[in-house]
């Protein structure tokens, strides 16, 4: 190959390397808008042309990267679990006692949901609509099933040093942390409102952490 022909082809490697990163910022920005949007109005109250305006894009772009306005409600809904469930794969929660791996992953669950209110809006948003969007996801099982399989090696973990109770599913032990951690924080304001007291105050948040985190460890640990 000649001193041009390789000049030439590092520039169309160049080229296309460009185009990728602008198609992959492209693609970001439409999701991260379409998140907030999704968020705060919902599926039916969203319109692709907001979402458009909010990302600075052509909305034409979002019908070639999504299809639609289904497909980007799903693209969203993964991208979201997508983005919770790496970050709890950064906690190394393997390398921790069973202790402080479940009491990490608690504390984890509880200030991701309170520091991400859209997450927490948009999963009900989708359970409104009974996961009509979320059963077409060829992808939503693979993305969520390593937690529960490192929650599972936890809790063996557990019980052979003799910390743990034996025959805990992970899968219902998670769904337990979810519940103490979401359910609060997504009901926050009738919580406050039918109890007439301010249950986002940083004392109400955390004497909750630490009811929550007290509550699944006293449920766990062999007396």
């Amino acid at each position: 190959m000649t001193s041009l022909n390789k000049v030439a082809a590092g520039m169309e490697v160049t080229s296309v390397e460009s185009r990728s990163r602008n198609a992959e910022r492209t693609q970001r920005a439409i999701l991260d808008a379409a998140l907030q949007a999704f968020a705060t109005t919902g599926f039916a109250g969203t319109r692709l042309d907001h979402i458009a305006d909010a990302a600075k894009i052509d909305k034409r772009l979002i019908y070639y990267y999504f299809k639609n306005k289904e497909g980007l409600f799903l693209a969203v809904l993964e991208d979201a679990y997508r983005g919770i469930r790496e970050a709890e794969s950064k906690l190394d929660l393997d390398a921790l006692g069973p202790i402080e791996a479940i009491r990490k992953l608690v504390e984890f669950s509880w200030s991701y949901y309170l520091a991400h209110p859209e997450f927490v809006t948009l999963i009900n948003s989708e359970n409104l609509h009974r996961a009509r969007h979320l059963e077409k996801s060829t992808l939503i099982r693979d993305i969520n099933s390593p937690l529960i399989d490192t929650l599972g090696k936890i809790l063996e973990k557990g019980r052979s040093q003799g910390v743990f109770r034996g025959g805990v599913d992970p899968l219902q032990l998670y769904i337990s942390i979810v519940g103490l951690t979401y359910f609060y924080l997504s009901n926050q304001h009738t919580l406050s409102l039918v109890f007439g007291r301010n249950l986002m105050a940083t004392k109400a948040l955390n004497e909750r952490l630490s009811h929550v985190v007290e509550y699944t460890l006293g449920y766990l640990v062999r007396e």
